[in-house]
């Protein structure tokens, strides 16, 4: 029973820490464009 009493706090913290950390990735614009690097490696520009 006391394990649960530490494991729970523990697991509810890191849950919001992994919560606060994506929407920093949103805010900080790292989902701006995710079809851009799929176009561009088609797209055949610098040949030789």
């Amino acid at each position: 029973m006391n394990l649960i009493l530490l494991l729970l706090p523990v697991a509810l913290l890191l849950g919001f820490l992994g919560l606060c950390a994506f929407f920093w990735s949103l805010k900080s614009g790292q989902y701006d464009d995710p079809d851009g690097a799929a176009q561009r490696i088609l797209t055949d520009d610098d040949c030789l």
